[in-house]
């Protein structure tokens, strides 16, 4: 696309020309006016002698001036026009200067529509009295809060100067070094001295409180939900130790949990020193907790060591799905670590047959060029990159061989940024020294790397702990239920785990054949699914509602939707809607009216999906 950087198909940076080494914001928040005001200082280094400029990202910002401050002179700069969903081109022409290092004060504000900032009127909140603001950056949308080169294959240490309201706290993924009282409001500071990528950058502010859970961790959420949040993730210590043992010392200090509003997209986002996670964790028995041991084991792969640009996103999620499946291993059993595994074979299949299994999205490293990385997103890079991973640890001994190799990539790369050959030399010179015949030179990377559909290896997994469902699960589609009474109790499943009956939940969805409507009618009397706080079987029990096409059920998804905003939830369900005929009209009617409400990667894939957009 045109103007987007040759190092990075979602960027107009280059920073192989003149790179940003530090990152310094100064920003007053107004929520009358939903948008920030204020100044970024960016230090900037001329990597090519002959540079005459820095490019930077930008997404609807309005620049206002900006100054070089060491020669305290005013820069030349060109604001280029909008390229779809990616933003804008900001180059700033460099002055002529001794050395090759300059200081470049931008004055701006950013917009109200900015895509990478959620603004929520008092009445979204869980307290109704004060307005709140979250960010979510990842995967290109940094640029829409600062100018900035807007790719992971740049990292910087920033710190930021932040003035709000004086009942509202500020929260962002730093150390907080100081709060300081003004006659009309507070000042926060703070500083991340680990470089990381743009995406990384993230702000929270609102009425929050905090308990600390744990000797350098603490729980933050609106108080109506701070007690609940501090029981659910009240291991959040042993799951961060855990990870240590396998990844090696943890380097970012702190390791806080923002608990926010429902209409966070994402499960959990991995903002060093401030984990986000949604509110739809809250299952009341830390049954979905598991979502943290992902989020710590970012800390490693992709905080630490992080993809190059977002066609090598499995380097980032495989990695943490691969480390995340390991502490539930450590913390549960073995066979745990592999039930997880199973279920997220589960879902990738289901991702794979609605994408396509000749589509070039289901590649482990994809071509985004012209592709948006959020029309890319699915659970591709996470599930086939975890099975590549497990399929390399077994060709080269085990976790014994491979969990030592681990930590020695970790800190090779570590506040660096890596694509996939990086790995794959990394690993080749690990394994194969000497040119040595051994059952490592029988891996077909380009099949692994570049093949579509389904992993060409799947291991052999322990099924153990899935046997319950799967076994429930044959017998129940043989149940004859207008003639027989149902072949398990209401104790049989509360019996099962929220795990098992999850994975029961998958196979039954999968399943070619659709359910009678009387048959689910019984399964929601013996799961008691009506009355389900675990969102993942909420959302599995609804889509199976949809494929058999119950009616009564239209109006129970639709309340969901409006009171979720995670994107795991909301486009499946969407999507099924669509699907059937009779329900299409309310899906759009219900997304127009509530679309407002969502964050604007929500929107916009949903809108996507609804075929709205096109």
């Amino acid at each position: 696309m045109e103007g987007l950087s040759p190092l990075d198909p979602s960027s107009f940076s280059r920073p192989d020309l003149a790179l940003v080494t530090n990152i310094e914001l100064n920003l007053s928040v107004s929520f009358e006016k939903k948008i920030f005001t204020g100044f970024v200082i960016l230090k900037v280094e001329k990597i090519d002698g002959s540079a005459n400029e820095v490019i930077l990202d930008t997404k609807d910002l309005n620049i206002h001036k900006i100054i070089e401050v060491d020669l305290d002179k005013e820069v030349k700069y060109i604001l280029g026009e909008q390229v779809g969903e990616f933003g804008q081109k900001l180059t700033l022409e460099l002055p002529n200067k001794n050395g090759s290092d300059y200081v470049l004060k931008i004055e701006y504000e950013t917009s109200p529509d900015a895509s990478g900032l959620q603004w929520l009127s008092p009445d979204q909140t869980s307290g109704k009295k004060h307005p709140y603001l979250f960010s979510q950056f990842q995967a290109v949308h940094a640029r829409s809060f600062l100018p900035c080169q807007d790719t992971p294959g740049v990292k910087t240490k920033y710190s930021a100067t932040i003035s709000a309201p004086p009942q509202l706290t500020v929260l962002m993924s730093a150390i907080r070094d100081h709060v300081r009282e003004l006659h009309d409001g507070k000042l926060f500071h703070f500083v991340q001295d680990v470089p990381i990528p743009s995406y990384l950058i993230a702000i929270a502010i609102g009425a929050l409180e905090s308990r600390k859970i744990g000797p350098r961790s603490h729980v933050w959420a609106e108080k109506e939900i701070i007690e609940e949040s501090a029981f659910e993730f009240a291991n959040t210590e042993h799951q961060l130790q855990t990870a240590e043992a396998i990844c090696g010392p943890y380097v970012w200090g702190i390791y806080d949990l923002l608990v926010l509003p429902p209409s966070f997209p994402y499960g959990g986002m991995e903002n060093p020193c401030l984990t986000f996670v949604t509110p739809t964790l809250l299952a009341g028995d830390r049954s979905l907790v598991n979502v943290v041991a992902h989020e710590i084991a970012h800390s490693w792969t992709g905080n630490l060591v992080t993809n190059k640009n977002f066609e090598h996103f499995w380097l980032n999620e495989g990695f943490t799905v691969f480390i995340e499946r390991k502490i539930v291993g450590r913390l549960l059993t073995p066979q745990d670590q592999d039930f997880q595994a199973l279920e997220g074979l589960a879902e990738l299949k289901d991702c794979v047959n609605r994408l396509g299994k000749d589509n070039p999205l289901t590649r482990l490293v994809v071509d985004l060029k012209g592709l948006h990385p959020d029309d890319a997103f699915s659970t591709v890079p996470y599930e086939k990159g975890q099975t590549f991973l497990r399929y390399l640890e077994e060709a080269v001994g085990g976790p014994s061989v491979f969990e030592p190799f681990l930590r020695k990539y970790f800190d090779a790369y570590k506040f660096k940024s890596v694509d996939t050959t990086d790995f794959k030399t990394f690993f080749i010179k690990e394994f194969c020294p000497c040119g040595k015949e051994n059952k490592v030179k029988q891996i077909d990377w380009d099949l692994w790397l570049y093949g579509a559909g389904m992993p060409p290896h799947i291991p052999d997994y322990d099924r153990t702990v899935g046997e319950v469902s799967v076994r429930l699960c044959s017998r129940l589609s043989a149940w004859n239920e207008t003639a027989e009474p149902p072949p398990l109790t209401a104790e049989d499943a509360k019996s099962m785990s929220a795990s098992q009956t999850i994975y029961f939940l998958q196979l039954v969805l999968d399943e070619p054949s659709v359910w009678s409507i009387i048959k689910l009618k019984e399964l929601e009397r013996l799961f008691s699914l009506g009355k389900c706080k675990n969102s993942e079987i909420k959302l599995r029990w609804l889509r199976i509602c949809m494929k058999a096409r119950w009616e009564e059920k239209i109006p129970v998804v639709l309340q969901w939707l409006n009171e979720v905003g995670r994107m795991k939830y909301v486009r499946p369900l969407y999507r099924d809607l669509y699907k059937w005929e009779a329900a299409r009209s309310k899906a759009i009617d219900n997304f127009k009216a509530n679309r407002r409400y969502m964050m604007h990667v929500s929107a916009y894939t949903v809108g996507k999906d609804l075929h709205l957009n096109e």
